[in-house]
């Protein structure tokens, strides 16, 4: 299984009465997200579900893709790592699962599926992790397939 870990792009701080959940891209943010896209896009399977936090700005990082996507819940800011894992179906999903979320879950899973440690690594903003899950003489391995930021596009 292939699990795509995309943190949102650059966002606007929060304003006094804001909610989180409505803070939207900067317009550096935007280009962020349109190049993570497009690289994306170039290398993603056609059948790659992609999943959505219900957050606006992983809203507008998901519609720079211009792909179905389904904002799920599960997925908000201050999400488990076990969620996440549980809403993707790891590792036992049979399609590429994209995660468009936040710090410092998305973190927080890169180190618990490839450390199997409870820490958070940094992810860079509007950056991806992509990991695969295989099997190799009946042991189960989650490689890194890439890191890529949006700076380096």
């Amino acid at each position: 299984m292939d699990l795509i870990l995309w943190r949102h792009a650059e966002a606007h701080v929060i304003k006094e009465g804001q909610s989180d959940l409505d803070r939207t891209l900067t317009t550096k943010g935007e280009r962020q997200a349109q190049r993570m896209a497009e690289w994306l896009n170039q290398r993603m399977a056609h059948s790659t579900r992609i999943m959505v936090s219900p957050a606006a700005r992983t809203q507008q990082t998901a519609k720079a893709l211009d792909r179905h996507f389904k904002t799920v819940q599960a997925l908000a800011p201050e999400a488990s790592p076990v969620a996440l894992l549980s809403a993707v179906r790891w590792p036992d999903a049979s399609e590429p699962v994209l995660v468009i979320g936040h710090q410092p879950t998305l973190g927080q899973v890169a180190a618990l599926l490839l450390g199997e440690v409870h820490q958070t690594w940094v992810m860079k903003k509007g950056g991806v992790w992509w990991l695969r899950q295989r099997m190799r003489e009946g042991v189960s391995q989650v490689v890194v397939q890439a890191v890529q930021a949006p700076d380096l596009l």
